[in-house]
């Protein structure tokens, strides 16, 4: 982390004006209305020093700093009132109040305590709460939505409900609602019964789409209807539960005054024979309008601030000054509590931009947003140019409920950049600079991710709380950045195109000329080149028409200088070279590098004078090959435990995008870079986290893969990118190819001749062919010397089917071929896989219900399609015919559908697609569309009686999906993002289980944390879990095993809503219950009866993405791991609680300690680095590897600690190690495998078990990819990865045709294959073997990648090397001394040799 106050001095330094004129701004009180409250003096709070403040929770802040006690009582009767609230705005306004009743009424005083809601998970506090509220006269809540903290509040108050004198609950969860009780007035039967007011509020809350604090506003506003309901002698306490309710929304001191006395008067026994004096109505305040600081009063209509804004003595702007409307929530204004508002509305205009700042009494504010950011002269027209929401929640909706389409839909009508930052609500300003986690996981998953869902952008912390006060403050090195970033924003509405400097950062991982340009699924020059082509079209300086490179390979040799150049010359083309002088005044966290790294200019991108920038110039377009991460070479670096710094290469490369070379915006081109994975805190970051520092104020637009929303949102969070979806390539069929194929023909004889004297023969040589194809270690085949002459009829149907079963796998798993272009959507055949495969599952969550097209044709012919994937898995020949005619059926179907879309000679879906649909589904056609291949004289006649409805509702969608996959806006969505607009947000995914990720294009989300695992998960997950334990039960002699080591992976959790999280839980036999709201935060312990076998102890080490995205659900599966190990249930049942006990007694601490099972990596810093030491080559043997992943994911979560984030446990961590018995991963899309990126082998923990348990670790996969789902062993999984894509023509020939970027394509698939040998011992030595003659022992192959890319090619046979070298690969002396003449001859040809 960089020093706060170094980043502070440098933040000084480097804007001395601009930042002393925000401190004198925001010194000075504004005048704002209404007035404020005098602030409360109370005893200082006093942090503790150990991470995670207040032994391991999020705050340290307790309830003192909120008791006031009257001094001089005077005989006056004494109201005790006890108050939670969720956030602290009302402290300061409260506890005036209480001392203005104490100083001027006569008739009673008023002792209060309040407790924010967050303060309740100490237990100190928690029993000073039951203290307190057992003496009070009057409990008050509000906002209480955490569930299990509104237990606890439910838990201390219900027994005393009858005894006090009032409890005034406003917006909450239904539960605590409840407790509400005024005299006869009551909510007890809220949400059980159809009392008039829960109808109304019901029907207001649906109306409304703003939720519950809505609801409760439109109630007020029409109390007399409401009131004409209830009988006369109950309306007088529902109007006074009306009039606390504006009371508190008033907010302001007089107001809380009144409520207090109000309430007293009515209720406290002691007070009702006494007549308090002067007691006002609610003084209102507008629910919705326009607020500034200095303004004399809140406006209700844009041009009447306008006509004061404009008039202003105190500020002068330019005619075109940009305007940025700002969001704000109404109860801080009321309440006084705005000086953090009024430092944001200082700092922006303190940079020359108007501000329109907004506020609702609820929390929908699309009607405020339609209301006052348009022009009030022409209402189509924006009046703002960047919105900035200072209130953290959805733009429709608050912690309870929210609305995206509607807030989607007043957003896109405004199409304007929708900034949403965050103030802290649950921690002290003290507490957040010192978490490394950061922001509190409660406040991440309410007020960062469903922002999100929005579209919102750049979570960054504005404003700070004083832990005494409870104040809100600004935090200065925060706005500053906040408002230069929605300036620069703003400034792309007005800025004319030709004048725009874009830089398009490319990256090159690992670092080699060879990889230059190096992203997920993308063919990234041939991307540019048409990014370049359309910006040029629209107006864009990209230099002189003849330096405009030719084409995508010309722009290559632009960019890397010659892709032959020689070692010893440039590897890239230098840009810019920068004086370190240069450097160090133009990059004010430099000297904070030199702890990881000396001195400037360093070892990395530098001549040894200055820095270099590589990439080119071209107009007022910078393509840059970002820098790496600097220490993957470096086997002591990937041994720390935490990540370094930046070197200052890195650094000096963002220092000359922004400041140098003066972008206006940076595109980050493909999944993904390193900026985003610099350490910091996870979520919240302040100005000394590197991603922060490094990006600056440039706006950041990233094309990132649609099929990684997880990664995605580490760069929007972290990178403060603005996301824009590109497709990944067409998927097809692996098909099947020499051997293979042979198989395959060999089949279909013995099916057709199989009655006659052949059988026997045909057997013999598919199981020699077989042998010959390496099946003997996936299918069970008969001995060398067997004849299957001999064997009976049934015998061989067992051998050919499970053969056949093994081959059809191979043939229909689905592969992407070649690499995506940006702006290019697959041609409609090139659809037709994945709608096939979108076809073959149910969909019962759709409305009308859709029936998966598999299902349909088995039904058809009287099966059920379960049963024919069971008998299709076990070999039976039968059902393996049945699912080969099901699935050929199916492909052959939708491709007679599709044909009916294509347009002329194109190949391509036309663009009238939506007309040609409808007519296609016209009712009084002759045929079905779809209908001719099961026609009765068609091709797969026998499926002809299939549901004619069913069909129809299945193509109505694939329709629809059809529709999507074709769209394209992956170039428009960049150049609305350049122009300063809106970019549609939409959930990122597998297209395949969730066809809404499609079309691409647009800004990318996960999903709500709290929302996992779904019912369908856990549903999916036990069938997964079963599957698991029954194949070790068969690997283990019939033992259950008794520890599990899982990985949960980000993607893996939001493609699949949570299944392997849901796993985990299986194994445990721990069911996830939802709260009121539905969000997922409950456990119940299934019984041993209804699991039905022991609970299954586990090892679970989260990923470094899914740490950061899914904190709540890692803190729910510590809380159900340490609630097995404390059931009261024999061990031989409950491995949980058997480790956890000999693990106590072996460390001598509790059982509950004892049970810790949850790991990842140190807060901000991601994966094992085993993937980085395997892709370079830098690792000495295996148990160097094994400390590499021991030092970095041994950091463990502690629920009783939730405020300390991973802390480091190694000892846990080995002793749990030393009891695991399997390893398992999952694969739940067929566009990424366990070969095509390195996470999987990354996190691989078998051989690593293998260490500290003395035992072979058996290791599985997972694979839900299609309906059928599989538990294969890991070496299974490898054997068919190789098989289906490294070793497939169809595969490889598709990558080869993208050329260079192809060529590293492959090479990275053999890398990773090496990758698993080092981590799992899984791959056999025939993967190599066919690996290299496919591509080293063909001089034709050998040509076509050489000249490709050689430094891939290089790279390609120093691994085959090493696979031999470090004794994975056995081989003939002929093929390593081919291979030695190899490296030579590629040598000599990149470093120019003739």
């Amino acid at each position: 982390m960089i020093g706060a106050q170094q980043s502070l001095r440098s933040l000084k330094a480097a804007k001395p004006a601009r930042v002393g004129n925000f401190r004198r701004h925001t010194a000075a009180r504004a005048v704002a209305a209404p007035p404020p409250p005098p602030r409360q003096q109370a005893t200082p709070v006093t942090l503790d020093d150990e991470e995670g403040v207040g032994r391991g929770l999020y705050t340290s802040t307790n309830q003192e700093v909120r008791r006031v006690i009257p001094d001089n009582v005077n005989g006056r009767p004494v109201v005790k009132v006890v108050y939670v609230v969720l956030e602290a705005q009302y402290q300061s306004s409260l506890s005036a109040a209480v001392k203005q009743i104490n100083e001027t009424r006569p008739e009673l005083a008023v002792e209060v305590v309040g407790y924010l809601l967050e303060e309740l998970r100490d237990p100190d506090n928690f029993e000073s709460f039951k203290k307190d509220v057992g003496d009070a006269n009057v409990f008050i809540g509000s906002l209480i939505f955490v569930e299990e903290l509104a237990d606890k509040v439910i838990e201390v108050v219900q027994p005393r409900r009858e005894e006090l004198d009032a409890c005034v609950i406003f917006p909450s969860m239904p539960a605590v609602m409840r407790l509400n009780k005024l005299g006869s007035f009551s909510m007890s039967q809220l949400g059980q019964s159809k009392s008039a007011i829960a109808e109304f509020m019901k029907s207001k809350k649906q109306k409304s789409g703003g939720g519950f604090e809505e609801g409760m506003l439109k109630l007020v506003r029409t109390l007399p209807k409401v009131l004409k309901y209830l009988p006369s002698d109950k309306a007088q306490d529902a109007r006074n539960f009306m009039l606390s309710l504006q009371y508190w929304l008033g907010g302001s001191t007089d107001n809380l005054d009144n409520f207090l006395c109000t309430i007293a008067q009515a209720y406290t026994p002691a007070l009702q024979e006494v007549e308090i004096a002067n007691v006002s109505e609610p003084v209102t305040f507008p629910d919705v309008g326009i607020w500034h600081p200095t303004a004399p009063n809140m406006y209700e209509d844009l041009k009447e601030y306008l006509n004061w804004y404009d008039t202003r003595k105190d500020m002068k702007f330019e005619k075109d000054a940009p305007v940025i409307g700002l969001v704000l929530q109404r109860s801080h204004l009321v309440t006084g509590d705005e000086a953090h508002y009024s430092g944001v509305v200082m700092a922006m205009e303190s940079r020359g931009a108007k501000v329109v700042p907004i506020f609702a009494g609820g929390l929908d504010f699309s009607g405020p947003v339609d209301k006052f950011y348009f022009d009030p002269i022409r209402r189509d027209i924006p009046f703002v140019d960047c919105v900035v929401s200072l209130t953290g929640f959805a733009l429709v909706g608050g912690p309870a409920r929210q609305d995206h389409p509607k807030a989607i839909d007043s957003l896109k009508r405004l199409n304007v950049p929708y900034m949403v930052t965050v103030p802290l609500v649950f921690q002290t300003t003290e507490e957040w600079t010192d978490s490394s986690l950061g922001l509190h996981p409660v406040q991440v998953a309410l007020q960062v991710s469903l922002p999100e869902l929005d579209g919102g952008i750049e979570p960054i912390i504005f404003a700070g709380r004083d832990g005494n006060s409870g104040k809100s403050h600004t935090l200065p090195d925060r706005v500053v950045p906040i408002a230069e970033r929605a300036i620069k924003w703003a400034t792309l509405r007005k800025k004319q195109v030709a004048e725009k400097k874009l830089c398009i950062t490319v990256f090159s991982f690992p670092p080699d000329k060879g990889n230059v340009g190096t992203a997920a699924y993308l063919n990234v020059f041939g991307s540019i080149y048409k990014v370049l082509e359309d910006l040029r079209s629209k107006g864009y300086d990209v230099g002189p028409e003849d330096e405009f490179p030719k084409d995508s390979e010309d722009l290559i040799d632009l960019v890397i200088s010659d892709k032959e150049a020689k070692l010893t010359s440039p590897e890239l083309n230098v840009a810019y070279r920068m004086p370190v002088d240069e450097y160090y005044k133009k990059t004010p966290f430099a000297e904070d590098l030199h702890e990881n790294w000396g001195e400037a200019p360093g070892h990395l991108n530098t001549d040894g004078q200055n820095m270099l920038v590589y990439g080119k110039v071209f107009g007022n377009i910078f393509i840059g090959v970002q820098p790496t991460f600097g220490y993957e070479g470096d086997p002591m670096r990937l041994l720390f435990s935490k990540s370094a710094s930046p070197h200052h290469g890195f650094a000096a490369y963002y220092t000359y995008v922004e400041r140098i070379f003066g972008a206006d915006a940076v595109l980050h081109f493909g999944t993904h870079g390193s900026l985003e994975f610099m350490p910091g805190k996870q979520v919240g970051m302040s100005a000394g986290c590197y991603p922060d520092a490094l990006v600056g104020t440039l706006p950041n637009l990233y094309y990132y893969a649609a099929n990684n929303p997880s990664e995605a949102t580490i760069a929007k969070r972290r990178g403060y990118a603005n996301t824009i979806s590109y497709l990944t390539p067409p998927a097809e069929n692996a098909g099947l190819y020499k051997g293979l194929k042979e198989l395959a023909d060999l089949i279909k004889s013995y099916t057709e001749l199989k009655e006659g004297g052949r059988a026997g023969g045909i057997v013999n040589t598919i199981v020699s062919t077989a042998k010959q194809c390496n099946f003997e270690n996936d299918v069970k085949l008969p001995d060398d010397e067997a004849d299957a002459s001999d064997m009976t009829a049934d015998e061989r149907d067992q051998i050919v089917g499970s053969v056949y079963s093994k081959l059809m796998e191979i043939e229909s798993r689905l592969l992407p071929t070649g690499l995506h272009i940006i702006g290019e959507p697959p041609t409609a055949d090139e659809a037709v896989a994945t709608l096939v495969n979108i076809a073959g599952i149910d969909r019962p969550e759709t409305e009308p219900p859709v029936r998966g097209l598999p299902g349909i044709l088995a039904e058809s012919v009287g099966r059920r399609i379960e049963d024919v994937y069971k008998g299709n898995n076990t070999g039976n020949l039968e059902d393996v015919e049945l699912n080969q005619r099901i699935t050929m059926a199916s492909r052959e179907i939708v491709q007679a559908f599709v044909d009916k879309t294509v347009s002329g000679e194109t190949g391509r879906v036309g663009a009238d697609i939506s007309n040609t649909l409808t007519k296609l589904f016209a009712p009084g056609l002759a045929a079905d569309p779809w209908s001719a291949p099961i026609a009765s004289d068609g091709e797969f006649k026998e499926f002809a009686s299939a549901d004619k409805e069913g069909l129809r509702t299945l193509f109505d969608y694939l329709g629809f999906c059809l529709e999507q996959v074709v769209k394209d806006n992956e170039l428009g969505a960049l150049t609305e993002a350049l122009e300063g607009k809106y970019v549609l947000p939409g959930p990122g995914g597998d297209p395949i289980r969730n066809p809404d990720v499609l079309p691409t294009g647009r800004n990318l989300h996960a999903l709500d944390p709290q929302a996992i695992p779904t019912g369908a998960a856990m549903q999916a997950a036990q069938g997964v879990v079963d599957r698991l334990i029954e194949r070790q039960k068969i690997d283990n002699g019939g033992e259950y095993p008794e520890t599990i080591a899982l990985v949960l992976w980000g993607t893996d959790n939001i493609k699949t809503y949570g299944e392997s999280l849901a796993q985990v839980l299986w194994f445990l036999g721990v069911r996830p219950m939802p709260d009121a709201l539905g969000r997922v935060n409950k456990l119940e312990l299934m019984s041993l009866e209804e699991l039905g076998r022991p609970r299954i102890d586990v090892l679970v080490n989260c990923s470094g993405v899914f740490r950061d995205l899914f904190l709540n659900q890692i803190n729910l599966l510590d809380r159900a791991v340490k609630m097995c190990a404390e059931a009261d249930e024999p061990d031989e049942m409950n491995f949980v609680r058997k480790h956890a006990k000999e693990q106590a007694e072996e460390a001598g601490i509790s059982v509950r300690d004892a049970a810790t099972r949850v790991f990842s990596n140190a807060s901000g810093s991601y994966s094992s680095n085993i993937s980085l030491a395997v892709e370079n080559s830098s690792w000495s043997d295996e148990e160097q590897l094994q400390e590499m992943y021991l030092s970095r994911k041994s950091f463990a979560f502690n629920s009783d600690k939730p405020g300390a984030g991973m802390t480091e446990n190694r000892d846990s961590f080995e002793r749990a190690l030393k009891t695991v018995e399997a390893s398992f991963q999952n694969l739940d899309s067929s566009e990424i495998s366990l070969t095509d990126v390195s996470h999987y082998f990354d996190s691989d923990p078998t051989k690593l078990a293998e260490k500290f348990s003395g035992k072979k670790v058996s290791s599985y996969v997972a694979d839900t990819t299609t309906a059928n789902a599989q538990v294969r062993t890991l070496a299974e999984t490898t054997r068919l990865d190789a098989r289906t894509k490294l070793l497939n023509p169809k595969w490889y020939e598709g990558n080869l045709s993208a050329g260079y970027e192809g060529a590293r394509e492959i090479q990275k698939r053999l890398q990773n294959t090496l990758g698993w040998s080092a981590t799992s011992g899984q791959v056999d030595n025939w993967v190599y073997e066919e690996a290299n003659d496919v591509f080293m022992a063909d001089p034709e192959m050998q040509k076509r990648l050489m000249d490709m890319n050689p430094n891939s090619f290089r790279k390609m046979v120093a691994t085959f090397l090493e696979a031999n070298g470090r004794g994975y690969w056995d081989t003939s002396d002929e093929n390593l001394d081919r291979l030695r003449e190899l490296y030579v001859e590629v040598e000599d040809k990149i470093e120019g040799v003739e």
